[in-house]
């Protein structure tokens, strides 16, 4: 099969700088300016950060925004299956000929200088964005938020902060305050921030961040409330009170994901249409997703299949409290993660209610996690684990020795990625 031309391009930024992480501005606002600033042609930019949460957010915003009828730009990282998926244009993904235009000049404009793959990327997302027509552009930071790459816009429409917990401690900080403080460098002079629960130490920066640069908070707990009573979300402001659907993303935490896009709707003056489509409308891929067809659904036909790409401990949290609420069925987890994250403080909440766990390695990534290192990471947790070669044969295993159990394939977006490609 032919490949690409976009991928062909991709490959060659992959070498422009030795370190896939180097957080720092410079090299973006050198490209930026080579281009002709596009990001100062953008429509009005929601920008959002955040630990957990931004994707889904995102999602509920932009189904929010087309239920009013307007068009949306967006950008997301990482993505799943295809680089296309980061860069929505007018609510459709950025066409092969497109994509392969941007990165063309931006390839050009950089003229060989060092630049991180996500930075030059993210410089041909602002330039498709500024060529074609919408009413808001959703930003999702890469990582962090103050040295981000889609931390250039002087006067976003929005910023929201979604929970803050521990993770990528190597490039923000050992701790959460550490931490909070770079995803708090999103905040701007006189443009309103949306955020989520924080726990204490989180929010305490982002409250002094807010005041030093002089930005208004709408804060979970303070501002705006949000529940769920009688099988219906609940969201209450200072101008009253909304009786909504539930949310089409599964999961408790959800309802808040939802609380702070519907903060965010409301803030920027849309009405009950949109907070219905924002709640209904959503679709995020590797949330809870269950697996129905393709090749995993044909090898265990009598098994409920799942697929989480949440990675840090915060998700295992979410994934548990899912599943806890879930009817009773023997729960198995299918897990490959990244060596940079905390496997044990990812699986501890899920090890009392898995029955097994079987240990992938996540296939084309130097950086996971050998199978046999997530097997003995499970076993520190007190649970039965086991290696596997593949997802494919993990599912197999536990379908023919528990043909009705529940399977959750977890603990990374690439290894989610992996398995939506394979699985069709």
């Amino acid at each position: 099969m032919n490949r690409a031309r976009s991928d062909i391009i991709l490959e060659r930024m992959m070498s422009l700088h030795p370190k896939i992480i180097d957080l720092t501005l410079d090299r973006v606002w050198r490209l930026l300016e080579a281009l002709g600033n596009p990001q100062d042609g953008l429509p009005p930019v929601i920008h959002i950060a955040g630990t957990n949460g931004k994707g889904s957010v995102q999602a509920m915003l932009r189904a929010g925004l087309e239920g009013a009828g307007l068009a949306a730009h967006a950008y997301i990282s990482p993505h799943l299956v295809r680089f296309h998926e980061r860069i929505r244009l007018a609510g459709e993904l950025i066409s092969e000929a497109h994509l392969t235009k941007v990165l063309d000049e931006c390839e050009a404009a950089n003229g060989g200088a060092g630049i991180t793959y996500f930075e030059i990327t993210t410089c041909a997302a602002l330039l498709a964005f500024s060529r074609v027509p919408a009413d808001y552009t959703l930003l999702e930071v890469g990582l962090g938020g103050r040295l981000d790459a889609t931390n250039v816009i002087d006067r976003p429409a929005l910023s929201v902060i979604t929970p803050v917990s521990v993770d990528h401690q190597q490039f923000l900080g050992d701790t959460l305050a550490e931490i909070a403080f770079e995803k708090a460098g999103v905040l701007k002079r006189g443009v309103a921030c949306v955020v989520g629960r924080q726990k204490d130490a989180a929010l305490e920066v982002i409250e002094r961040q807010a005041t030093r640069v002089g930005a208004p908070l709408l804060t979970h707990g303070q501002h705006w409330h949000v529940w769920q009573e009688r099988g219906w979300l609940v969201f209450q402001e200072e101008t009253g009170l909304l009786d909504l659907p539930l949310p089409a993303l599964r999961g408790a935490h959800q309802i808040e994901n939802a609380g702070i896009a519907l903060a965010g709707l409301r803030a920027l003056g849309f009405g009950e249409t949109a907070c219905e489509a924002a709640l209904r409308d959503a679709c995020w891929p590797a949330r809870t997703q269950r697996l129905t067809t393709g090749p995993l659904a044909e090898a265990a036909p009598q098994a409920e299949l799942v697929l989480d790409g949440g990675h840090n401990p915060a998700a295992g949290l979410a994934l548990a409290a899912w599943l806890g609420s879930l009817p009773p069925r023997p729960l198995h987890l299918v897990v490959g993660m990244l060596d940079t994250k905390d496997i044990g403080g990812y699986l501890r909440p899920l090890a009392d209610l898995a029955l097994g766990l079987y240990g992938v390695s996540i296939p084309g990534q130097t950086a996971t996690l050998q199978a046999a290192q997530t097997v003995a990471a499970a076993r520190a947790e007190g649970m039965r684990a086991t290696e596997a070669e593949s997802v494919g044969t993990a599912v197999a295993a536990i379908a023919t020795a528990e043909p009705g159990a529940r399977i959750v394939i977890c603990g990374s977006l690439y290894l989610a990625g992996e398995v939506l490609r394979d699985n069709g």
